[in-house]
């Protein structure tokens, strides 16, 4: 498995388990059968809790973006240091964002999120054979 390969998984693997901590918060703001349920006028979730909730979204957002471009890096024969230093770098700049936007600082999470779509541009540019 290359490191791009590996990164790749463990970006998934993170994205896949994001869900749980918001997820115990809605269970114990809403109890269990609103959680699962469709409840008419749901209770809103702990402020960290709808936060940690949108940086899930955009990790699955973001995810669909970073998968096919590591695939294509791959099957293409282009991986190198900078695409491998790309993915480590995507993958730590998705766990930045998730632990910022939670604990609410704005700043750090759009350059963590900067950072991270900076780090697709490389993968897509090198793929296209632009760098």
């Amino acid at each position: 498995m290359t490191m791009e390969l590996m990164y790749l998984t463990w970006v998934s693997l993170f994205t896949g388990v994001m869900w749980v901590l918001y997820i115990l918060n809605t269970i114990g703001v809403r109890g269990l059968l609103d959680t699962v349920g469709y409840p008419e006028s749901p209770l809103p979730l702990s402020p960290w809790a709808d936060r940690m909730k949108k940086a899930h979204s955009n990790a699955v957002e973001n995810l669909v973006v970073f998968a096919p471009l590591v695939f294509v890096v791959h099957l293409s024969g282009t991986s190198n240091e900078m695409t491998t230093l790309a993915c480590m770098v995507y993958f730590w700049a998705r766990v930045t964002h998730y632990i910022v936007y939670t604990f609410g600082i704005p700043l750090i999470r759009t350059l963590a999120f900067a950072v991270g779509f900076a780090c697709q541009l490389l993968l897509g540019m090198t793929a296209l054979g632009l760098m």
